[in-house]
């Protein structure tokens, strides 16, 4: 296939969605893909069989979630719109609203749809001011529990999301600890906790045991049913962005530019000033691996290799699905990488392609 390309290869994803089974069987906690990390919908089927469903952040992927992946789909945004509120309740089991007063709202119109809210506990594990949805002055939920029992005959459940690349066990339960102290006789109250996504359980060496424990034991003490809703968990290492050398240069370092884009391709990497990741990552030579836009910090990073790279050379970035496909841009009007998927008999398809026309389309 011609790169860029996104390749999704399923006996790589497969391991995550195993040690979600395991977790959902062992605490009784229900798992729901978040789409705002992973919405490349071709890999569905085979994840719906792990999962219980989707969890959204806009009207768009409550539709998506509701089209494309079978199971519950639960509609959050951080604010809806009167003209959106309609479709999303027709498209979702559950409706989340970020705040009482968006409750109050739409009382009316949600009456008899199933309706929880977001709680902001103060406490995160972020360490990006830009991801952390404790920082000061947080939009993100109510934090006072005084605002909130006002509405708690309106709402059955409660999302809690303050982890971010959490892959440190102590400190999830630490936090659980806290939530549980301050929002305790509210939570007792409801029937169901969504304890949101960032919790990085399918990483190598994490205390699955431990931490089905923990949910199965804050599921028995406070008679809520528990969700959880990983993104990165469930599709991390499963994806490459595979790439081609297009020319090399030398300017104190050695430079090799590829067919693809950091801006457009991994933004995500950027924005958060981080390395992209490349294995095997050994030998003598040393090379800076360079976008192909017109940004001067459109860098993937630098990177070990056996011998010296030159144009028609072959690359393979790790990692790269969470926080990709769902945020890949026309900047530059650099070629979007395709989309392909490895099935577990090794064979690949592209499952999508995209060409000027899809580019001319996104503007007007």
């Amino acid at each position: 296939m011609q790169t860029p390309y996104y390749l999704i290869d399923k006996s790589r994803l497969l391991p995550n969605l195993e040690k979600i089974a395991t977790l959902r069987e062992a605490s009784g906690a229900k798992a729901l893909l978040a789409l705002k990390c992973f919405a490349t919908w071709s890999v569905f089927d085979m994840m719906s069989e792990y999962m219980d469903g989707t969890t959204s952040s806009s009207l768009f992927e409550v539709k998506l979630g509701r089209e494309k992946f079978p199971g519950e789909t639960h509609a959050y945004s951080v604010a809806w719109a009167d003209h959106e509120i309609d479709e999303v309740l027709a498209s979702s089991d559950k409706v989340i609203f970020n705040t009482a007063a968006q409750l109050q709202r739409f009382e009316a119109v949600s009456r008899g749809h199933t309706r929880g809210l977001r709680v902001n506990p103060g406490v995160s594990t972020s360490s990006f001011d830009l991801a952390d949805p404790a920082r000061p002055f947080s939009r993100l939920g109510e934090h006072d529990p005084e605002t909130i029992a006002p509405v708690l005959d309106q709402i059955s459940g409660f999302m809690f999301h303050n982890n971010c690349e959490n892959a440190d066990f102590a400190r999830f339960d630490a936090m659980l600890d806290r939530i549980e102290q301050r929002f305790g006789p509210l939570i007792r109250q409801m029937e169901w906790i969504s304890l949101g996504g960032g919790i990085h359980f399918t990483g190598e060496g994490y205390p699955l045991d431990r931490l089905a424990e923990r949910l199965k034991r804050f599921a028995g003490e406070n008679e809520v049913q528990v969700y959880l809703e990983p993104g990165e968990a469930a599709i991390t290492r499963s994806t490459t962005l595979e790439v081609t050398v297009l020319d090399t240069l030398h300017n104190g370092k050695n430079l090799a530019i590829v067919d693809s884009s950091i801006e457009a391709h991994m933004l995500d990497l950027l924005i958060y000033r981080e390395s992209a990741k490349m294995l095997p990552n050994e030998g003598p030579e040393e090379w800076m691996i360079c976008g192909k836009s017109c940004l001067a910090g459109d860098i993937f990073g630098e990177f070990r290799f056996p011998q010296p790279l030159k144009p028609g050379d072959r690359l393979s970035i790790d990692d790269a699905a969470g926080y990709t496909m769902v945020k890949k841009n026309w900047f530059n009007g650099v070629q979007m990488p395709a989309i392909a998927i490895r099935e577990l008999d090794g064979t690949e398809r592209l499952v999508r392609g995209f060409t000027y026309e899809d580019f001319a389309a996104a503007l007007s």
